[in-house]
């Protein structure tokens, strides 16, 4: 299959790395110098150039900023019968997007980064694939993802966007809150620096990332839950209730044990 992913940026090339030995790949990048390092794959900085390849999937994986204006840019560009698909981490639009694009479309999202995420020890993250979208392009992804034992979920978009707010916003929220708090320390402990590198790691995210995830319409309820466990936490440690820390420190390792 002759496959253009838009974007060389980490999850692109990670994607170029995965599909070049199998496909006939090719990337298109306005920033030259994000090329230097892919290889095995066709290199693209004009749109002529993609007219010439006719792709037959194209993968955009440009900043969720950018992502349907990359698409709007090279659609005259590309084959009637060219799939279109998205692993963007915000779907926002997209759906509306994509049912007056006169394309073939699939959406997915890979539960990981390249922050955090061993991209070579891939067995213990998740994808999503969306289930609104055309089913030869569904069937792709979901072999491409069980291939590097990816544990895979199919969603609507609707679904999506409530368990993004639920698994990013969270500890988005969280971790902002422990930044904006904490204080310089000369001899910090482990479980600080642990949360250190966390915090480090979320911010070096995209903003316009962050914003999205935190303006999802789903994340206001999750943050409600977040106030609503640090008043009944406060509440007991300003009463120095020995008997409800206990029954809080037993509600909170049950929910762990349920989550694992």
């Amino acid at each position: 299959m002759r496959i253009l992913v838009l974007g060389a940026g980490k999850m692109g090339s990670f994607f170029l790395d995965l599909l070049s030995f199998n496909h006939e790949t090719a990337v298109f990048e306005k920033d030259p110098k994000r090329l230097r390092f892919t290889y095995n794959t066709l290199r693209f900085t004009s749109l002529e150039e993609i007219r010439e390849f006719k792709p037959e999937l194209v993968i955009n994986a440009v900043t969720v900023k950018y992502t349907i204006s990359a698409f709007n840019e090279v659609l005259p560009y590309l084959p009637d019968d060219c799939i279109i698909s998205d692993i963007s981490s915000v779907k926002t639009g997209l759906k509306d997007f994509y049912e007056k694009c006169n394309h073939r479309y699939v959406s997915t999202h890979p539960m990981f980064g390249p922050t955090f995420a061993n991209l070579n020890q891939l067995q213990e993250e998740n994808a999503i694939i969306i289930n609104e979208g055309d089913y030869m392009g569904r069937i792709f992804f979901k072999d491409l993802y069980s291939n590097i034992g990816l544990n895979i979920y199919e969603y609507s978009f609707e679904e999506h966007d409530k368990t993004v707010a639920y698994s990013l916003s969270i500890p988005f929220v969280s971790t902002f809150v422990f930044a904006a708090v904490m204080k310089h320390q000369d001899a910090p402990g482990t479980t600080f620096k642990r949360h250190m590198k966390i915090a480090k790691g979320v911010l070096n995210e995209d903003d316009y990332l962050l914003q999205e995830i935190l303006f999802n319409p789903h994340t206001p309820e999750q943050i409600e839950h977040i106030e609503k466990e640090m008043d009944e936490l406060l509440t007991i440690i300003r009463n120095k209730d020995a008997n409800g820390m206990k029954a809080y420190l037993t509600k909170i390792r049950t929910n762990l044990a349920a989550n694992k």
